[in-house]
C-alpha cells in the first residue's frame, strides 16, 4: 500500500478512573520527526514513546497530544507529621509559661499550621500506566496510518493518470521527430532549387546537412530514458511501500529530460508537448512530496 505523509488518528482509552487521550497528527517532512507533548506526570515515557511509534511511521513530521486523567479516590493520602506537631505544641507551651498566659491548644488549631497535614500523592504503577499509554498509543496509531492508506490511495491514482499523460506526450514526440527530419530536408532542397538549376543540387551536401541537423534535435535517448523512469515509476507505485524518496529521485531525472528534448526542441508543436509534459512532471513531484 502507499501512505501518504499525512495523516490524523486519535483514540480515548478508559480504564476504571483513568483516562487518556492521545491524537497524532502529520505533515510532510523529509525524515521522521517526531515530537511527543504530554502532561507533566507522563513526561519521562517521551522518549519511549518517540521510540514506540517508529514502527508506525517512516518519514513525516509528526505531533503525538497526550492528555491523562485520574480520577480515583485514593489517588492522594492525607500525611500527618506528628514531629513537626510535637514541636509545635512544645513552643505553644514555653510561650504560655513565658507569658503567662493560659494555653488553649486544640486539635483544630494544630491541624492548622503549617505542613502539620500534607497531601501526598500515591506512587503510581509505572508498567500498569505504560501498558494504558500503550494501547491508547496502539488504536490512534492504526487509525492515523489507515488515513495515510486511504489518502495515499488516492494519490497512486492521480499519479497513474498523469504518467499515462506524459507517456501520450512521448509517444508523440517520438511520432513526430523523423518527420521533422523529413520536412528539413524538402526546405533545404526548395530553398536550393529557387537559387540553381536543380540538376546541379549536390545530394551528398544535402544529406550532410540533413544528419548535422538530425544530430541536433534528436530526442532518441532522451524518450527512451523518459519511457523507462515512467515505467519505472508506475512500478514502484504498484508494489507500494515506503516509496518517497526513490520516486523523488526520478522525478529529478526525468525533469532533466524533459529540459533536454525542450531545448533541442526546433518544432512549436514539439515545444508545446514538451512544455505540457514538463508541467506534468512538476505536478507529479509535487504529488510525490506527499508520499511516506
Amino acid at each position: 500500500m502507499i501512505k501518504s505523509m499525512t495523516g490524523f488518528g486519535r483514540s480515548e482509552v478508559v480504564s476504571g478512573a483513568r483516562k487518556i487521550v492521545v491524537e497524532i497528527k502529520a505533515v510532510n517532512h523529509r525524515f521522521c520527526e517526531i515530537n511527543v507533548k504530554t502532561p507533566k506526570k507522563l513526561s519521562f515515557f517521551e522518549t519511549t514513546i518517540r521510540a514506540y511509534l517508529k514502527k508506525y511511521i517512516e518519514r513525516g513530521k509528526v505531533d503525538v497530544f497526550i492528555t491523562y486523567e485520574d480520577l480515583t479516590e485514593t489517588n492522594v493520602s492525607v500525611k500527618y507529621n506528628k514531629e513537626l506537631a510535637e514541636e509545635y505544641v512544645g513552643y505553644m507551651n514555653q510561650m504560655a509559661a513565658d507569658f503567662n498566659l493560659t494555653n488553649d491548644i486544640s486539635p483544630s488549631i494544630i491541624c492548622r499550621l503549617p505542613e502539620v497535614f500534607v497531601l501526598e500523592e500515591q506512587t503510581v504503577d509505572e508498567d500498569e500506566l505504560w501498558s494504558l499509554i500503550q494501547g491508547a498509543l496502539d488504536e490512534a496509531a492504526d487509525k492515523f496510518v489507515k488515513s495515510r492508506m486511504v489518502e495515499g490511495e488516492n494519490l497512486k491514482v492521480n499519479l497513474l493518470e498523469k504518467l499515462d499523460n506524459m507517456t501520450a506526450a512521448v509517444d508523440y514526440i517520438e511520432e513526430v521527430s523523423p518527420e521533422l527530419i523529413t520536412a528539413y530536408r524538402q526546405k533545404l532542397i526548395d530553398k536550393i532549387s529557387e537559387l540553381i538549376d536543380s540538376s546541379a543540387i549536390d545530394e551528398n551536401r544535402i544529406a550532410t546537412e540533413v544528419v548535422i541537423y538530425a544530430d541536433k534535435i534528436c530526442v532518441d535517448e532522451e524518450t527512451v530514458r523518459l519511457k523507462s523512469h515512467i515505467d519505472s515509476t508506475r512500478k514502484i507505485l504498484e508494489a507500494g511501500g515506503s516509496v518517497g524518496r526513490k520516486l523523488d529521485f526520478i522525478a529529478q531525472e526525468m525533469n532533466r529530460e524533459a529540459n533536454t528534448i525542450l531545448s533541442k526542441a526546433n518544432s512549436l508543436d514539439v515545444s508545446n508537448r514538451a512544455i505540457e509534459l514538463k508541467t506534468d512532471i512538476e505536478k507529479v513531484r509535487e504529488q510525490i512530496q506527499n508520499l511516506e
